[in-house]
């Protein structure tokens, strides 16, 4: 079955553009659009998409909010959320991620991309470009802590080889190159990955990044 898409962004062209794109798919359908936030949680309610194609920067209600009602406890659906960032503009796209985001791409990403995006996304992975997730990450780096902060109690709750894990995950590897890393199998990562989240309480490999900064087990621009 097709991966239904629900396109929300305020620039109808940039809409109409996305349309295009993910309707040139054969395993991608567009289900419907929406210019802000509000419209974003009405679509989902009636169309139920898979996933969630979200602009930050809308008017009336803007894409971090709605990211929390899609995919809050209340939440009604299976919606993912993918945003959309143009990056030097948005600063509140840690904050859609801690929201519950699926992950981020940039506005002007090449077409194969933001398709394999939505692919991973709907599949229940996390979109976590390496690059971008670490400029993003440097970028916060006064907000996030130092590295010398406290360690949350919950953090003493994971293995020595899950705390391996966990970094890697904030890095932006995948389970593959996290298992080439290791030594270990991509079961054995899965297996890992899965009592990290659990363990601490998250929804998916985005907020555990998240968290790993938050945290400061990860370093904002330490290798």
């Amino acid at each position: 079955m097709a991966i239904r898409v629900l396109l929300v962004d305020d620039q109808p062209l940039l809409r109409t553009g996305f349309r295009m794109i993910l309707e040139a798919e054969q395993d991608l359908a567009v289900v419907g659009e929406a210019g802000d936030g509000l419209q974003a949680l009405d679509q989902v309610r009636a169309l139920q998409p898979d996933v969630v194609l979200m602009d930050i920067r809308m008017p009336r209600m803007d894409g971090v909010e709605a990211t929390r009602q899609i995919t809050g406890p209340e939440r009604n659906g299976p919606a993912k959320v993918l945003v959309l960032t143009t990056f030097d503009l948005d600063e509140y796209v840690v904050e859609a991620l801690r929201a519950g985001a699926s992950g981020f791409l940039l506005k002007d990403a090449p077409a194969d991309e933001l398709v394999q995006a939505i692919r991973v996304v709907a599949a229940g992975e996390a979109m976590l470009a390496p690059s971008i997730t670490r400029r993003l990450l440097d970028k916060y780096a006064t907000h996030l802590p130092s590295g010398e902060d406290p360690v949350p109690d919950t953090l003493h709750t994971l293995t020595d080889r899950e705390v391996e894990v966990l970094k890697l995950v904030a890095r932006g590897l995948s389970n593959a190159e996290i298992a080439a890393d290791l030594f270990v199998s991509e079961t054995t990562v899965k297996t890992h990955v899965g009592h990290v989240l659990t363990k601490l309480g998250l929804r998916d490999r985005v907020q555990a990044a998240v968290y790993a900064y938050e945290s400061g087990l990860v370093r904002p621009g330490a290798q």
